[in-house]
């Protein structure tokens, strides 16, 4: 141990000039003893070194420092260091820091131009789809062409909407609508695009209080979801169970981690960006609507329990 090493120095020394008023000596006899000189050992009072004694054999000085007070080096050197290692750390930590914001300076400047880019583009992009769904409406609505294009129209809009939710916090307009009546129409939207799934709707009209435009976002991602990652013969059933509305949908591998499908950038495979269902959980939760997941075999269920908003 250091403080030892350092003892036994510094009683050699005072063992030659005595000039050293921490220590004290003693002539003790060699006789039966086994102990070395220059070695560091102590008694129930004191550590000591040995010394021998000129011209005598028998006899050796004991150079010794008292045991309490070394007791109370050892805690003072303790102390000491702990104090140096947690200023050390703290200097450690504080450089670590400013290197953290010096390094992502550069990163977090871009992600602010980043975002301020997708919002001006979001904004930008309201103007000529509002127009093109306005016009659309007053074309012939019949013709197969003008249907599909306005089905591509209304799944940009869409996806404007879940981005400008995504990346601000929206003001919602509570009002009185049927469930029914929001469902059927997103149901209208993918089915005709998914005809080859079996589709199955069995809800009653249920009259809420939310907003419209958002509880409509809700259901296209769990059925733009359900519809993207199911099988060529698959289904989707929506079912109704007092204030409970559920969404299945057959899948080739279910969900591997169903507790991570709502998180945001979250995905088990290459296809879409992960935010979708991020978006349904984040209006899920401005809403009031408690939202569950059930995974069995390959069958993903969607519960969305209204029953604050009815």
């Amino acid at each position: 141990m250091h403080i030892d090493r350092e003892l036994v120095l510094e009683m050699k020394n005072y063992s030659l000039f005595f000039d050293d008023d921490r220590f004290d000596i003693d002539v003790v006899s060699l006789k039966k003893s086994t102990k070395t000189f220059y070695e560091l050992y102590h008694d129930q009072k004191n550590i000591y070194i040995l010394v021998p004694l000129p011209e005598s054999r028998k006899d050796a000085v004991k150079v010794f420092y008292p045991l309490n007070k070394y007791y109370k080096l050892l805690h003072r050197t303790k102390i000491s260091l702990l104090r140096q290692f947690l200023l050390l750390s703290f200097i450690a930590v504080f450089i670590s820091v400013l290197f953290s914001f010096y390094v992502l300076s550069p990163l977090r400047k871009s992600l602010q131009l980043l975002e301020m880019f997708i919002k001006d583009i979001i904004h930008d992009l309201n103007t000529p789809l509002t127009s093109i769904l306005v016009n659309l409406k007053m074309m012939d609505a019949d013709n197969e062409e003008v249907e599909n294009i306005g089905k591509s129209a209304q799944t940009i809009s869409m996806l404007q909407n879940n981005l400008d939710a995504y990346l601000k916090e929206a003001i919602f307009e509570r009002e009185k609508f049927d469930l029914k009546e929001i469902v059927q129409e997103q149901v209208d939207f993918f089915a005709p695009m998914y005809d080859y799934l079996n589709w199955e709707v069995n809800i009653q009209s249920s009259i809420i209080k939310s907003d419209p435009n958002a509880f409509a976002r809700i259901i296209y991602n769990l059925l733009s979801n359900a519809c993207k990652y199911n099988t060529s013969d698959g289904f989707i059933k929506i079912s109704m169970q007092g204030t409970t509305l559920s969404i299945a949908n057959s899948s080739y591998d279910g969900i591997k981690n169903p507790t991570k499908a709502f998180e945001r950038f979250y995905k088990e495979n290459e296809r879409g960006l992960g935010i979708g269902l991020h978006i349904v959980e984040k209006l899920c939760q401005q809403l009031d609507i408690a939202k569950s997941l059930e995974v069995k075999e390959n069958i993903v269920t969607v519960h969305l329990d209204m029953s604050k908003v009815v």
